[in-house]
């Protein structure tokens, strides 16, 4: 097998998102050992690198390490599950209150702009349920950027991480895309009409639903 190819960025930051980018795609399964002697040599490098980018994996909950038997994918369990849309729900809901009372009518258009991209992505007949979801978090990545709180948002990024080990799972329940852009319509709106409180319920009422499709 021919290697990989690596840019000159840090070594392991580039591995780690190689493995990252496996994990979320299932091409790593969930509970599944990682060959890290099979992936060296795919890769081309060393095992040093490798295992750096496993304890970065790690640390954000993508790679559980057991000692003497090496690295597995992190399975999810339904009370991780239920734990991480808890957090999203109180971290993201915070944000679209920020955003439904500050947000300029130019932020506020870029948000409407990536939701008509939603409504595309979802339209009868034409779903791209991968699609779909790429710009679903482009969105709500946009909405706390808007709200501008850089803690919150390192936070929401690795919860995220840890939610897309089961992002799969929530796509195979029938109607679940064109709730989640209801969902979505109903949040513009509340956002657009600067209604901060129902804003807020909006959101954390989309990642109940979404907790429920998830399990």
């Amino acid at each position: 097998m021919s290697a990989v190819t690596l840019t000159p960025r840090a070594l392991y930051e580039e591995v780690a998102e190689l493995l990252r980018q496996r994990i979320f795609s299932r091409e790593l399964e969930p509970g599944g050992w990682i060959d890290e002697l099979k992936l060296a040599e795919e890769y081309g490098i060393s095992r040093t690198p490798l295992r750096e980018a496993l304890k970065v994996l790690a640390a954000e909950g993508l790679v559980t390490m057991k000692v003497r038997r090496g690295a597995y994918v992190t399975e999810v369990s339904e009370k991780d599950l239920s734990d991480v849309y808890h957090l999203l729900s109180l971290l993201e809901s915070d944000a679209a209150g920020v955003v439904a009372e500050r947000a300029s009518a130019a932020e506020l258009a870029e948000l409407e702009r990536l939701h008509a991209e939603l409504e595309a992505a979802a339209k009868p007949g034409h779903v791209d349920r991968e699609h779909f979801f790429a710009i679903n978090e482009r969105f709500h990545m946009r909405l706390l950027a808007i709200a501008n709180n850089r803690w919150r948002d390192q936070m929401v990024a690795d919860l995220r991480k840890v939610m897309k080990l089961n992002r799969h799972n929530s796509l195979l329940k029938a109607g679940r895309i064109g709730e989640s852009l209801k969902e979505h319509r109903a949040l513009m709106e509340a956002i657009k009409a600067r209604d901060a409180a129902v804003a807020m319920q909006r959101m954390q009422q989309h990642f109940r639903n979404g907790l429920e499709a998830a399990n």
